[in-house]
Formats: C-alpha cells, sequence, structure tokens
C-alpha cells in the first residue's frame, strides 16, 4: 500500500496519522497516544489532545523544507485505548473535589480515599506505558508518547532510560514541574520532573527551556540538583533577546549542556500562547514555533540522538470553534519526528 502512496494528494478522513498508509511493521516511529488528563488543576481537555491532533495532522503538507521526506521512514499512530480513557475518566471525577480544595483535606477521609485510588490509577497508568513503550523498543520502534497531561510520559521515559542509562531530558515547558504530590497527587502532571529526578536514577541530566512559572520550593529543588539540573529560565532567555544575543548562540549553548543521548519531553505550554490558547495552565512569554524548530535541529545537527519524545497538553477549543490548537500540536508533532528520525541517520537533511 505506501508504495503508491501519493505524498502530494489529500488526505482521507480515515487515513493514519498525517494522512500515512504505513501499518505498525512498515513504520520506524511508532506513535503512544495516552488520553489521560486526572490530576489537571486549571483548564481541562488534554485527554482530547490525542484525537485532535490527529485529525489535524491530515492537513499537514508532508514537504518539509529542513528535512528530506521524513514521512518515507514510516509513521504509525497506535490505537487509543478504551481503558486508559475509562479510568482517567473515573481517576478525574475522584480527583476534582480534592482539586476543588487545593489538595487539603483535612479530617475528611473520604477525600483520602478518593486521593488514594487516584494515586493507585497513577501507578497504573505508569505501569502500562512502561510496558507499552518497552514492548515497541524491544521490536526496533522509536517511540513518540502524545498525551494527555504532562503526567503521562513517567513510564516512557523510565523505559527509555533503562535501555540508555546515562540518558538526558530536554524539557520544553513554562512550569518547572518539580512539585512534590502536587495537591496530594503523587503523579500530578505538575510534578512529572521532580518524579522523573527522583525516582529514575538513569537519567543523568534534565535540561529544561522557556520555565516562567515555579513556586520558590521548586526553584529551591532546582538548586539543590546542582549539575543535574540545567535550568534556561525565560526571563533570562528573553534578557538575551533584548541585548541581541542571536538564539542560533542560545541554542548553541543549549545543546552543550545536553549528554549524547537524550529523550525531548515538550509541553505545548512551552511555546508562546498565541500557539496553544486553550492548553491547561497558559503563560505568558515563552518560544516561538521557529525557535523551538531551531532547537530540535541543533540537537539533531550536533551528532546526538533523540531516542524518543513525547508531546503533551494540547487542549483542543472546547466550543469546537477553532482547530488552531491542534493545528500547532499537529505541525510541532511532524517538525519534532523528522529532527528525531535525523538524529537516528533515518533521513537526511534537505541541502
Amino acid at each position: 500500500m505506501a508504495s503508491a502512496f501519493n505524498p502530494n494528494a489529500a488526505s482521507s478522513a480515515d487515513s493514519g496519522i498525517f494522512g500515512l498508509p504505513y501499518s505498525h511493521a512498515e513504520s520506524a516511529l511508532v506513535y503512544l497516544p495516552v488520553p489521560w488528563e486526572a490530576t489537571t488543576s486549571y483548564g481541562g481537555g488534554t485527554a482530547e489532545g490525542p484525537a485532535a491532533i490527529l485529525a489535524a495532522s491530515r492537513q499537514v503538507d508532508l514537504f518539509d523544507a529542513d528535512v528530506l521526506r521524513p514521512y518515507e521512514s514510516g509513521l504509525y499512530l497506535l490505537p487509543e485505548s478504551r481503558e486508559v480513557r475509562r479510568r482517567a475518566r473515573a481517576a478525574r471525577k475522584l480527583a476534582a473535589p480534592i482539586i476543588a480544595r487545593g489538595g487539603d483535606l483535612g479530617r475528611n477521609f473520604a477525600l483520602r480515599r478518593n486521593l488514594a485510588a487516584v494515586n493507585a490509577a497513577s501507578e497504573w497508568l505508569n505501569a502500562i506505558v512502561e510496558t507499552e513503550t518497552e514492548k515497541q523498543l524491544a521490536a526496533g520502534k522509536i517511540v513518540g508518547l502524545l498525551g494527555g497531561d504532562h503526567s503521562t510520559p513517567f513510564g516512557a521515559i523510565r523505559a527509555a532510560a533503562q535501555r540508555h542509562p546515562g540518558l538526558g531530558v530536554l524539557q520544553i515547558d513554562a512550569h518547572a514541574d518539580f512539585r512534590r504530590a502536587f495537591e496530594g497527587f503523587t503523579y500530578s502532571h505538575a510534578s512529572i520532573m521532580f518524579n522523573v529526578l527522583d525516582k529514575i536514577p538513569e537519567v543523568a541530566r534534565l535540561v529544561q527551556v522557556g520555565i516562567r512559572d515555579f513556586c520558590e520550593e521548586e526553584f529551591a529543588f532546582a538548586r539543590s540538583q546542582g549539575r543535574r539540573a540545567k535550568i534556561y529560565w525565560d526571563a533570562d532567555l528573553q534578557t538575551r533577546r533584548h541585548a541581541g544575543t542571536p538564539w542560533k548562540k542560545t541554542v548553541a549553548e543549549i545543546v552543550a549542556s545536553l549528554p549524547k543521548e537524550i529523550w525531548i519531553s515538550f509541553d505545548i505550554d512551552g511555546l508562546d500562547p498565541r500557539y496553544c490558547p486553550h492548553t491547561g495552565t497558559p503563560v505568558p512569554g515563552g518560544l516561538d514555533f521557529a525557535e523551538a524548530n531551531a532547537l530540535f535541529a541543533a540537537v539533531a545537527r550536533s551528532g546526538r540522538k533523540i531516542v524518543g519524545f513525547d508531546l503533551n497538553e494540547v487542549s483542543p477549543d472546547p466550543t469546537g470553534r477553532s482547530e488552531w490548537d491542534a493545528n500547532v500540536g499537529a505541525r510541532m508533532l511532524y517538525k519534532l519526528t523528522a529532527w528525531t528520525l535525523v538524529s537516528q541517520g533515518l533521513c537526511r537533511i534537505r541541502k
């Protein structure tokens, strides 16, 4: 089927991601959708992100100005798990009254049971994601996880780190995500990088870019990590821009701080919120789309290997009037995919 594929033709509504015809067996890169948002504490809708990105991806032109025919490596989106969706809805319902109280449960034993149940559900999800990621890695596939909220990639990062000890994580985000069990939820979306550093010793270094919303406790935690965590605060990045420092120079410094093998963790709110107005927790500032692409390109060009990635927190317009968030998410996904394939020697840079 793939041999007869016309990359210049329009996509049908029932085609695969990016309108591609590839099967799982034919694909070098497999996307794992995780429609989960049990602990989202502000806006919602991220569980609909994977499906929205799939729909929007069929409008993305496959010709890429940077990378030569990345789609030819084969890209395949696994089906969503109905069980993940079912448990996500149940956990979200249990979490809602806890979130409404800011995690202050007092002596409310019913809410304490809710909290224990949500934490257990999150541990179940982590195990499911880790198992599925390891299954794909064992089959020789590159894994790109599509959340859901930003708690979703923990199991995938752990699976990748166990295969690649000394792994670095490059995080693009508005938030540090260093909260310790935010609102009582051990695996809160606001705790993902605390958990990565605390529970995955194989991760040698975390490099964060665009961070601009964090509490004092998170700032102290970041400093306590020493060289294991390097943060490029958005305020400092903005100062560099205003001083006339070329983004290329800043990117070179960021890339130099990374180990040879990395996992990219991309929360879409790391971009300027004009690109993602409906994401769960938008924050003014952040990267431009082209700046994020230039960062991925520099990683790939440096000879570093992107072993996998996640893209999270794409939340469609709840009114249904705009597809902008999903449109941006799908295009960001294609660029991230292309540079990942380049870094693994599966695609060539366009001359």
